[in-house]
């Protein structure tokens, strides 16, 4: 005895409906409010992580220590602010696309300038990995140099948000809770 089949045909829509909706579509993506919560969920401990590392790159960079271990330091620091960025970055890809116009330019934007602060943590580390420890000022001009580099790059990946005018997000940014 054979068992029934739905025809392709029916299958086939919902398929598709399935795939462009883990894409951005069939439906839109999740309302202002709760795209804007995700991604200050997302942004908050971020914030937090980078402050607390640039505090302690801060710290190490007038402690007294051996070059060796203001490398060490500095270089696991830049990893930490790097992996932060990578789990903002995934959490904001996470959260979809807001059903709002033009919501896939705003979310593309979030996403880009976090990755763009991911890499410059990303090469400030392979820079400071790459010192050599065996003169402490030849090795701070190095760390001086890589962090000089990293601010530029990390200010230059700033969201323009003035290309994201979407009243329903500003609204939804200024008044969900996780934002405030």
């Amino acid at each position: 005895m054979r068992t029934p089949r739905a025809p392709a045909a029916g299958i086939l829509p919902v398929v598709l409906c399935t795939l462009v909706m883990v894409v951005g579509g069939c439906g839109g993506g999740p309302p202002a409010p709760a795209w804007a919560a995700s991604v200050c969920d997302a942004l908050g401990p971020w914030r937090v992580e980078i402050d607390t590392l640039t505090s302690s790159a801060q710290q190490q960079m007038t402690a007294q220590t051996t070059p060796a271990q203001a490398k060490e330091n500095l270089v696991r620091m830049m990893a930490g602010a790097e992996r932060a960025s990578e789990a903002a970055r995934q959490a904001v890809v996470e959260a979809g696309v807001p059903d709002v116009s033009s919501g896939e330019v705003v979310s593309e934007g979030f996403v880009t300038s976090l990755t763009q602060v991911r890499d410059a943590y990303g090469r400030a580390k392979r820079s400071i990995e790459a010192l050599d420890t065996g003169q402490s000022g030849p090795f701070y001009d190095g760390v001086k140099a890589a962090v000089d580099t990293l601010n530029k790059e990390y200010d230059a990946s700033e969201l323009d948000t003035s290309k994201l005018n979407s009243p329903e997000l500003k609204r939804a940014f200024d008044e969900v809770p996780e934002c405030l």
